[in-house]
């Protein structure tokens, strides 16, 4: 298997455009309600299928009707999810998203079983199998701050295993907790507002230098999303900045799980790390111009080869 994503699986549901919530029992027409297979671990994974990387996903979801579904729409794509685990009893997270005229997403969330994911639910040769090994919403996952989890990806690195990895949200408290995973990974992908919680810098150039410092040292890289701005690499050469490209915004769910795919793929496809930045950029401009994390993947693989 090539590409392993681990982390956060979510049930997105999402209607378009919404301006405001009815009062009472009243009802507003939209122009599109879509449910999508979401969180920064299932939406990666689907976006890697859609590039045509071979890509497992592991993760912990309810044994429910919303997991079914999850699971059904993640098998569609092409991803392997032998690898997620169904708790008896739980929910499966899921979001309501509201989206804004101008892409702008509010949420309703319920994080469901992805709260209670842990090392037990990770099988070793699934990692260790790997070709690279995408951290999908460790903020959330808290069964995973475990120096039995942190031990299995230094083993899957020293033999040869890309460890990137992703964050789900801007909470200060989760963002300090994260950073134990630093020297773990290779390569970390946050927002602005994760890098300057995680980092407690007042700049963006200097909250990637400084996480970058408490990163192995070698090749590893921090790439922070700055939306329309593209995004910041530090790594030992440097800063770099690369350019978001100029596209119609519909909506800005996933634009960031996509940037991390695109990454991931140009990585496992031997680009360098602003190659392989500049793959995610351009498939994060795709599903930005559509409703949910999967919008715009049609036809993705061309991107792959156009890099």
């Amino acid at each position: 298997m090539t590409v392993v994503t681990l982390g956060v699986h979510i049930v997105d549901v999402l209607a378009r455009p919404v301006e405001s919530i009815p009062a009472g029992q009243d009802t507003h027409l939209l122009e599109q309600i879509r449910v999508t297979a979401a969180g920064a671990a299932a939406a990666t994974a689907v976006d890697l299928a859609a590039l045509g990387v071979p890509v497992a996903s592991v993760g912990a979801i309810g044994d429910d009707e919303l997991g079914d579904l999850l699971v059904m729409m993640m098998g569609r794509r092409g991803v392997d999810v032998s690898g997620i685990v169904r708790r008896p009893g739980e929910q499966t997270a899921a979001s309501i998203l509201p989206i804004r005229p101008d892409g702008g997403r509010p949420s309703f969330h319920v994080p469901g079983a992805n709260l209670g994911l842990s090392t037990a639910d990770v099988a070793r040769e699934t990692v260790l199998g790997a070709r690279a090994v995408h951290l999908g919403g460790m903020d959330v996952t808290w069964g995973l701050y475990d120096p039995a989890f942190y031990a299995l990806l230094d083993e899957a690195r020293a033999a040869g295993t890309i460890v990137t990895m992703d964050l789900l949200s801007n909470m200060p408290d989760l963002m300090q907790g994260v950073r134990a995973f630093l020297p773990h990974v290779d390569y970390l992908l946050p927002n602005e507002e994760q890098a300057l919680l995680m980092s407690g810098a007042t700049g963006v150039e200097e909250a990637a230098s400084a996480l970058l410092a408490l990163m192995p040292e070698g090749t590893s890289a921090v790439l922070v999303t700055l939306g329309a701005d593209g995004s910041l690499i530090a790594d030992a050469e440097g800063l770099t900045r690369v350019p978001a490209l100029d596209v119609p915004v519909v909506d800005t769910t996933g634009c960031g799980d996509a940037y991390c795919a695109g990454f991931v793929a140009g990585l496992v496809d031997g680009h360098d790390v602003a190659g392989a930045a500049r793959l995610g950029t351009a498939l994060a401009a795709r599903v930005a111009g559509g409703l949910g994390s999967d919008a715009g993947l049609d036809g993705a693989r061309e991107l792959r080869d156009e890099k």
